[in-house]
């Protein structure tokens, strides 16, 4: 696993955010660790590229889901990462 001090890539941030599934803003941030800027930028990011479905509920008004799209990068993200992880 990597240290501590390692600093996440976008691609990291990316498939923790659409690890989530379905989720609000706040939990998104939380979760993903972003400030409410990087938060913005990542859904804008992910919901133009079709990765995620802007959902309009009740309360909390708004949620994210994952798509399909979204499902295969970030299968294809874990694929990545793991062929990364320098052995044992």
């Amino acid at each position: 696993m990597l240290d501590e001090n390692h600093k996440r890539s976008r691609i990291e941030v990316i498939a923790d955010i659409l690890r989530l599934g379905e989720a609000g803003k706040t939990k998104i941030m939380f979760e993903a660790n972003l400030s409410y800027i990087q938060l913005e930028k990542y859904l804008r990011y992910l919901t133009e590229g079709g990765f995620l479905l802007r959902i309009v509920v009740p309360n909390p008004g708004v949620k994210f889901r994952i798509t399909r799209k979204g499902e295969k990068l970030l299968n294809n993200i874990d694929v990545v990462l793991d062929m990364l992880e320098p052995p044992e």
